[in-house]
């Protein structure tokens, strides 16, 4: 009993001891909060830099006095946006970008530039060439105005994205690069003519003492040593992209397939006199001359289609058959071999085929054509006879596993019924890859072709 109430009176003096501190608290809560309000309301609240965050330490969190107040203090106060800009002090810019260029395709080498700086452009006009290592892409401006500076430099290997030139579409960047092209101009002019007049004085002293110890040592060393061709007249120039993916394929082609190369004879008596008979009907209502390509294209279609294991390909331990026809055609050009595609060539005509095929030549020499219109293909033909080859043994274009080569047209003696006459001969050459088509299978291809190409009748029958 003792023990519980010695527990009661312990108890309950905690409890007021507690009561009066929170009593106590809260009144010094209350001083404060009305001191702060005192303050408040005799002293001004005044904007520190234009910035809100200025206002923190004249408020209680929670108090809708002061929160009433500081709106107050805002009132009359002009708040300011601060964004950086994105324009020069000549006026707006925008920038050109290297373009999206291909799937397969993931960078390239900035050319050339087609503009200088302070050239005025056009919305849309080529300013800068990309070559790649299938094509040629321009850069174009995406808005009309003054190339301000280029970010890269020619040779500079660039991505998709990448920035290439700032472009002012204000008019008064062309005073700011005039005057720096003339400035650049007057003094160089300027500092030429005194120094005319020392060099000569030091030129022929010079000149005049290595002569008497030149003579002899050169004559010595010149029955010694082998004359060597002078380092000043050789010339070291890097390759292109797409020369290097030239040199590449070709070399991967030697490197993988079984290359070899059978050859025949075609007489071009029928092709041709068929070409020169309708040739101006046939331009007439198609619009486009009548070539002998076209009559290549066509029995390389029917010669496929007798012989599959030429159109087919080794992949891996498989031997993928492909049952459609696309034929690539080499075309040179001055920046190096590309290689377009007619595709579906076997559903098309003659007339088809000299429209595909002028459209994509058209487009290799400007530099034009897509990547799109280069992937693929199953089987290649290459006429080196337009630049006077007698006969070659063309490389096989990977991932294919033949291709045809084309010769000259020369006027030489055969025996025709027993009697030896003239006629205009081509040698035609097929490289296949041996480890897919047997030596069987490639005669009967190219037989197939001489066939066709000295009797075309035979497309109309099917024979």
């Amino acid at each position: 009993m003792m023990l519980r109430a010695v527990v009661r009176r312990a108890s309950s003096r905690a409890s007021t001891g507690l009561g009066k501190s929170l009593q106590s608290s809260s009144r010094v809560a209350a001083v404060s909060a009305q001191s702060f309000h005192s303050v408040s309301s005799t002293h001004t609240l005044v904007p520190r830099g234009g910035h809100a965050r200025s206002f923190h330490h004249h408020s209680c969190p929670g108090c809708p006095d002061c929160s009433r107040t500081v709106s107050r203090s805002f009132q009359g106060t002009t708040l300011k946006r601060w964004v950086r800009p994105f324009s020069s002090d000549s006026g707006d810019v925008v920038e050109a970008v290297v373009p999206h260029i291909g799937e397969s395709i993931t960078d390239g080498t900035l050319a050339t530039f087609l503009k200088k700086p302070g050239d005025r452009v056009e919305a849309d006009e080529a300013i800068a060439q990309i070559e790649t290592d299938k094509v040629t892409i321009d850069i174009a401006s995406p808005a009309s105005g003054v190339i301000q500076e280029f970010l890269v430099k020619e040779g500079d290997t660039v991505e998709p994205g990448n920035k290439v030139a700032i472009i002012s579409t204000s008019a008064d960047a062309v005073s700011h690069v005039a005057p720096s092209e003339k400035v650049e101009e007057k003094p160089a002019a300027k500092p030429s003519p005194p120094p005319a007049e020392e060099p000569k004085v030091e030129s022929s002293k010079v000149a005049e003492k290595p002569k008497a110890p030149s003579p002899p040592p050169p004559t010595k060393q010149s029955a010694k040593e082998p004359q060597l061709p002078p380092k000043d007249r050789e010339r070291r120039v890097p390759m292109t992209r797409l020369r290097k993916r030239v040199a590449t394929r070709l070399k991967d082609s030697q490197n993988t397939f079984a290359l070899l190369t059978t050859f025949n004879e075609v007489d071009m008596t029928n092709l041709m006199k068929l070409r020169s008979q309708y040739k101006d009907a046939f331009f007439e209502k198609h619009g486009v001359k009548l070539g002998l390509m076209s009559g290549f294209i066509k029995a390389a279609v029917s010669a496929l289609q007798h012989q599959p294991v030429v159109n087919a390909v080794i992949d891996g331990d498989d031997i993928i058959y492909r049952d459609y026809v696309d034929i690539s055609i080499a075309v040179g050009t001055s920046k190096g071999l590309v290689v377009p595609v007619i595709r579906g060539a076997d559903q098309m005509n003659f007339a088809d085929i000299e429209k595909t095929i002028n459209s994509l030549a058209k487009k290799a020499n400007e530099g034009t054509i897509s990547i799109d219109e280069m992937a693929g293909g199953s089987f290649t033909v290459s006429n080196g006879g337009v630049y006077g080859s007698l006969i070659s043994t063309p490389i096989i274009n990977p991932p294919q596993s033949a291709i045809l080569g084309m010769h000259s047209i020369v006027q030489r003696p055969m025996v025709v019924g027993g009697s030896v006459v003239p006629r205009p001969m081509m040698y035609v050459a097929l490289t296949y890859d041996h480890r897919l088509i047997d030596g069987r299978e490639a005669v009967y291809f190219l037989r197939r072709i001489k066939d066709v190409v000295e009797d075309p009748q035979r497309l109309l029958l099917d024979i």
